[in-house]
């Protein structure tokens, strides 16, 4: 039996759970949120929308315990209304950290040993606050990082040359925030290079890694939340992991090389990152992930100070 869990059913954990409803990725999907209120009418509405789908998903509200064997949790709990237009995620970083703690906890006390997918900002440094709390092996707690910015800088550069996105290939990197960075020498479109691009169509490379980075930002000034695109992006890593895919995404996972998590691609599978492989970086792109993780490091010192 497919088990899920989503923890946090805010515009984000809903529209997850949403998906995975609609797409009958799980046979069992248990939501938890300490809004017993709002999880309540979330579970109600879900299992309407349920009985209207030709395949079968048990939706329930329950609590951390329950999430002992689901194969997958989805971690979406935050609290965006901290965040200003134009801000900063780590905003988020010392409301949320006690609430991530204790859910780490109780999911330690329940036996959970799944792989746990997080979309909790600032994500880079909650998914190891998870990892720590859980106790679980790096490998099995991962966040979703630059994931969803990469698919960013593949719309926005199909856009600038006016083809699908999916014709896109190249990475966002490091910090799911202000110090990512578009890796341009991984960068390839119908087979030309960054520099091709610049030489043949004059395109502004600095405009389209800012026009990447601020999406989520545009996105949140409009309607004060973002939730359909980084919803799917968790789902995707989801079915990464519950179809044993080995397939190779950029998620914010355990980097020994700076002692924490940051984006950088690795092979995803039914035990979460099941492996890793080396981009071969200019020594600026270098330089710049590295700038990335002390940036990661310097925040979370100022906020949890």
């Amino acid at each position: 039996m497919r088990k899920l869990g989503v923890v946090g059913i805010g515009h984000v954990g809903s529209t997850v759970a949403q998906i995975i409803v609609s797409q009958g990725l799980a046979d069992e999907l248990i939501l938890v949120d300490k809004n017993e209120n709002k999880l309540a009418a979330e579970v109600l509405d879900l299992q309407d929308a349920a009985s209207l789908l030709a395949h079968h998903v048990t939706v329930r509200a329950g609590s951390i315990a329950d999430l002992a064997d689901v194969e997958v949790v989805v971690s979406a709990l935050g609290h965006i209304e901290l965040i200003e237009p134009g801000g900063d995620r780590f905003t988020e970083l010392r409301a949320n950290t006690p609430e991530v703690q204790q859910v780490g906890s109780d999911l330690k006390a329940a036996g959970f040993n799944g792989v746990l997918i997080v979309i909790s900002n600032p994500v880079d440094v909650i998914t190891g606050i998870y990892q720590k709390a859980t106790g679980l092996p790096t490998n099995q707690v991962f966040g979703t990082g630059t994931y969803l910015d990469t698919a960013r800088l593949k719309r926005t550069l199909g856009a600038a040359l006016n083809i699908d996105p999916h014709s896109v290939q190249g990475y966002m990197l490091g910090e799911h925030g202000d110090s990512q960075f578009a890796a341009w020498s991984t960068v390839k479109v119908l087979g030309q290079t960054a520099e091709d691009l610049v030489t043949n169509y004059g395109l502004d490379l600095d405009k389209v890694a800012n026009d990447a980075r601020v999406g989520g930002f545009t996105v949140f000034d409009g309607k004060k939340y973002t939730n359909f695109a980084i919803a799917h992006a968790a789902v995707s890593l989801a079915q990464l992991v519950i179809s044993d895919a080995h397939n190779q995404a950029i998620v914010s996972h355990y980097d020994p090389n700076f002692d924490g998590y940051i984006s950088t691609p690795a092979i995803i599978g039914r035990d979460g990152v099941v492996g890793n492989f080396d981009l071969t970086l200019t020594a600026n792109e270098s330089e710049l992930l590295k700038k990335s993780a002390e940036t990661i490091a310097e925040k979370t010192a100022q906020q949890l100070k």
